[in-house]
C-alpha cells in the first residue's frame, strides 16, 4: 500500500517531514489572525471589542469540529496500519457525514444564542450590534469549516501533508487579500466593515475546502469516501467520539484557565492581567513548532500501531520528545536572557515590562519539562486513548493549575500565579509518563490489552 513509508523509513527523517508542513501551516494561521486583527481594529476599538467577545465561541465551533476530526485521523491511520482498508473508508465517510451535521448544528445553535452571550459582557448596543453582524455571517460558514479541517485530517492519516499544508495556506493567503478589499471597499467592491471581515474568512474556509476536494477527485489517496448503508455503523461512530470528544474538550480547555487566571490575577492589579495575556502571545508562537511536531506524529502512532509495530511506536514517542525538548530548551533560554526585549514587543510600559520579564523568567522554568505532557497526550490520541490524553490536559489546565494559583497567591502574591504554572507542568509531566508506560505496555504482537 502506498503509505507503507510510515512504518519503514528512518523515523527521525519521516517524523521531520510530516511536521514540517504543519508548523509552517501554523505559522501562517497565526500570522493571519494578527493580520485580521489589525484589519479590524482600523474599523473602530468597539469593532475590535466585538471581534474578541465573539472570539471564545468561534474558538467552540473550532473545537467541536477539529477535536472529531481528530478521532477520525487516528481511526484511519490505525486501519490503514491494520491493513482494513474498509474499516478506514467506513471512517472517513461516517465522519464526514457526521462532522457535517456538527456544523449544521453549530451554525444553527450559535447564531441563536448569539444575542444573549454578548449581552452577558457589554451593554454597549453598538458593540453588540457589530458582534451581531460579524457573527451572523462567520457562523454560516460552519458546515465549511466541519468538512475542511475533516478532509484536513483525512490526508492527515494517510501521510499527505503537503496537500494539507498548501490548502491551509491558500485559505489564510485569500483570507489576508480579502479583508482589505472587502473591509474597506476596492474597484466594484463596496465597503462592508465588520461583515467584510466575517466573509473574508468564511471565503478563506471555502477555498480551503474546495482544493481538498479537487485534490481528492484529481489524485485518489488510499482513502475512499463512499455515503453507503455499509460504512455507516454504530461501532465506527463510537470510537470517532471517543477520541474525538476528548481531543475537542482539550482544545477547550486553555481558554477557561485563562479566564480562571483572569480573575485571581485581576484582585492585584490589570497589568498582571495584560501580563498574562502577552505570555500567551509569546508561547503561541513557542508552541507552534511543538504542536506541528504533534500533528506530525499522531498519525505516525496510529498506523504503526494498527500495523502492531509496538517497538516503532515507542521509537516515534522517543524522537517527537527529544525534537519537542530541543524547541523547549531554546525558548526557556529566550526567556532567561532577553526577557525584557520579549515583552517590549507588546508594551511600552516600563513597570509592565519589568513585570513581565520577572514573569518569563519564573514560567519558562516549566518549558522544558512539558515536552512530557504534550508529546504523550499527542501520541495517546494516535493510540486512540482519548480519556487518558483528556485526563493529562485536565491535571495541566484545570486540577492542579487553578487551584495551584490561587493557593499560591495567597502566600506569594501575584507571583504565585507564575510559580503556579512551573509546579503543575512538573507534576503534570511525571504523571503523563506514568500514564503513557502503563496504557503502553506493548505485548510480542505489538497491542496493548487496551483495546
Amino acid at each position: 500500500m502506498g503509505q507503507e513509508f510510515m512504518k519503514k523509513r528512518p523515523v527521525f527523517g519521516l517524523l521531520l517531514s510530516m511536521s514540517l508542513p504543519m508548523v509552517i501551516s501554523m505559522m501562517v494561521n497565526s500570522l493571519y489572525n494578527i493580520v485580521d486583527s489589525f484589519f479590524v481594529a482600523k474599523i473602530s476599538e468597539k469593532a475590535m471589542t466585538a471581534l474578541s467577545l465573539v472570539y471564545p465561541v468561534q474558538n467552540l465551533i473550532n473545537a467541536v469540529t477539529i477535536g472529531f476530526a481528530i478521532g477520525m485521523n487516528a481511526v484511519i491511520s490505525y486501519e490503514l496500519g491494520a491493513g482494513n482498508q474498509k474499516k478506514a473508508d467506513a471512517a472517513a465517510s461516517q465522519g464526514i457525514v457526521v462532522n457535517t451535521v456538527h456544523g449544521i448544528v453549530l451554525t444553527a445553535g450559535s447564531i441563536a444564542v448569539m444575542p444573549a452571550f454578548l449581552g452577558m459582557f457589554t451593554t454597549d448596543r453598538e458593540v453588540v450590534a457589530l458582534g451581531l453582524r460579524y457573527s451572523n455571517i462567520a457562523f454560516a460558514f460552519s458546515v465549511a469549516i466541519a468538512l475542511s479541517v475533516s478532509f484536513e485530517k483525512i490526508f492527515q492519516a494517510v501521510g499527505k501533508m503537503a496537500v494539507s499544508m498548501i490548502c491551509m495556506l491558500a485559505g489564510c493567503a485569500a483570507n489576508i487579500v480579502l479583508d482589505p478589499v472587502f473591509i474597506f471597499g476596492m474597484g466594484p467592491v463596496p465597503s462592508m466593515g465588520i461583515e467584510g471581515a466575517a466573509l473574508a474568512t468564511g471565503l478563506g474556509q471555502v477555498l480551503s475546502l474546495a482544493l481538498y476536494v479537487l485534490i481528492y477527485i484529481l489524485r485518489p489517496i488510499p482513502v475512499n469516501i463512499r455515503l453507503r448503508r455499509e460504512n455507516f455503523q454504530t461501532r465506527t461512530e463510537k470510537r470517532l467520539y471517543a477520541i474525538g470528544i476528548p481531543a475537542a474538550l482539550n482544545m477547550a480547555l486553555p481558554s477557561f484557565l485563562i479566564s480562571s487566571l483572569n480573575g485571581i490575577l485581576a484582585e492585584f492589579s490589570q497589568s498582571y492581567v495584560l501580563v498574562l495575556g502577552v505570555y500567551y502571545k509569546l508561547q503561541t508562537f513557542l508552541y507552534l513548532p511543538a504542536n506541528g511536531i504533534v500533528q506530525g506524529m499522531r498519525p505516525l502512532v496510529s498506523y504503526n500501531y494498527g500495523a502492531g509495530e509496538g517497538q516503532r511506536v515507542r521509537k516515534i514517542y522517543r524522537t517527537a520528545l527529544g525534537m519537542m525538548a530541543v524547541i523547549m530548551a531554546a525558548g526557556t533560554l529566550l526567556c532567561l536572557l532577553i526577557p525584557g526585549a520579549l515583552m517590549g514587543l507588546f508594551t511600552e510600559n516600563g513597570e509592565t515590562a519589568r513585570q513581565g520579564a520577572a514573569a518569563l523568567r519564573i514560567l519558562c522554568a516549566g518549558f522544558l519539562i512539558s515536552s512530557v505532557s504534550v508529546v504523550s497526550s499527542g501520541a495517546l490520541e494516535g493510540l486512540g486513548m482519548g480519556v487518558s490524553s483528556l485526563m493529562i490536559s485536565l491535571l495541566r489546565y484545570l486540577i492542579l493549575i487553578i487551584p495551584g494559583a490561587f493557593l499560591l497567591s495567597r502566600a506569594l502574591g501575584a507571583q504565585g500565579v507564575w510559580h503556579a504554572f512551573w509546579v503543575t507542568e512538573w507534576i503534570t509531566a511525571a504523571a503523563a509518563y506514568w500514564i503513557w508506560k502503563r496504557r503502553t505496555a506493548f505485548g510480542k504482537d505489538g497491542q496493548t490489552a487496551e483495546i
